[in-house]
């Protein structure tokens, strides 16, 4: 009996190892997971493209899952249709613009590593003549503040005057409660601190251009003052939309899709509408701040209203 007790008490001190080595492990394996998932999501990566005598570098702070959840008005089947997994690849980018004369920046994302971007491109903060901001979200000018200061005090920096106008308005930061005004706050951080170098700007109209230049273009409805980028130089051009799509699998085909991110929904519809039957008739590659990576390639239409991206090889 007394055998049996002790090979018995043996056996249970064999489980409770058994089970403390299983814990571990997954603990340890949960930790891993964890670290190696930020460790992705911040991945940096720069790639170069070239647009007649310009050449365009993606700066981007890498990848991360997006949650549908942001999406107006797709409806569970338009999910299932278009992202059956439920959730979709999302990005944060810049771009770098190096022209025979000057060097322009577009927009800075969240800061997050951008200098190492900046500086595998062979580029110095000092070198950079202009910086055209898109629109005044906390991933697109976060880099432009290091602990309040000015990240780049030799650039220009160009905004829409409707964009100004919005963020710098009492008024409109007002409406909201005060746990959700950081990004107003922000923004008025950036326009006071590069009040010396700001130039504030009319943007144009989507149409062809005769000469090489980046055009600054009106893109409204993410936000009141939200603009795309048309480059052109010789017989290429590249249409940086900014945040035109931010879930490309579902914005494509139902451009009528909007997100909670856009200020104004129905006008960031038939902006996008605009802008992709657009670059779809004549031909022109696009790129976007939160397309996956390459973030770069052409569109095409599949239907009435819904269209396909391929990719840049």
């Amino acid at each position: 009996m007394n055998h049996f007790r002790f090979v018995f008490n043996n056996y249970l001190i064999l489980k409770k190892i058994e089970v403390m080595r299983k814990f571990i492990f997954l603990f340890i394996t949960m930790v891993l997971c964890i670290t190696s998932g930020r460790v992705s999501a911040q991945k940096t990566n720069t790639l170069a493209y070239r647009v007649g005598n310009y050449e365009i570098v993606l700066l981007s702070e890498g990848q991360q899952k997006g949650n549908p959840s942001v999406l107006i008005g797709a409806t569970p089947e338009i999910l299932q249709e278009t992202i059956p997994e439920g959730s979709y690849p999302t990005a944060t980018n810049a771009f770098l613009i190096k022209t025979p004369d000057k060097i322009y920046l577009i927009d800075t994302g969240f800061g997050r590593n951008l200098w190492e971007n900046i500086k595998s491109a062979g580029v110095s903060a000092d070198q950079i003549h202009t910086i055209i901001i898109t629109h005044m979200h906390g991933d697109h000018i976060g880099g432009l503040l290091i602990d309040g200061e000015k990240a780049f005090p030799n650039s220009q920096l160009i905004l829409s005057e409707a964009e100004y106008a919005y963020w710098t308005s009492n008024e409109e930061m007002n409406k909201l409660p005060e746990n959700r005004r950081g990004n107003f706050l922000s923004a008025q951080g950036v326009v006071k601190a590069y009040a010396g170098q700001l130039q504030l700007i009319q943007p144009e109209k989507l149409q062809e251009k005769s000469s090489d230049d980046i055009y600054i273009i009106e893109a409204y409805g993410h936000t009141p003052g939200h603009v795309a980028c048309l480059l052109k130089s010789g017989n290429e051009q590249l249409l940086i939309w900014a945040d035109l799509i931010h879930v490309p699998a579902v914005q494509l085909l139902y451009p009528h899709i909007s997100v909670t991110y856009d200020v104004n929904p129905e006008q960031a519809a038939k902006t996008r509408k605009e802008f992709l039957e657009y670059a779809a008739k004549h031909k022109i590659p696009v790129a976007g701040m939160h397309l996956p990576y390459p973030s770069m390639g052409k569109v095409q239409a599949v239907s009435d209203s819904g269209y396909a991206f391929t990719p840049v090889q």
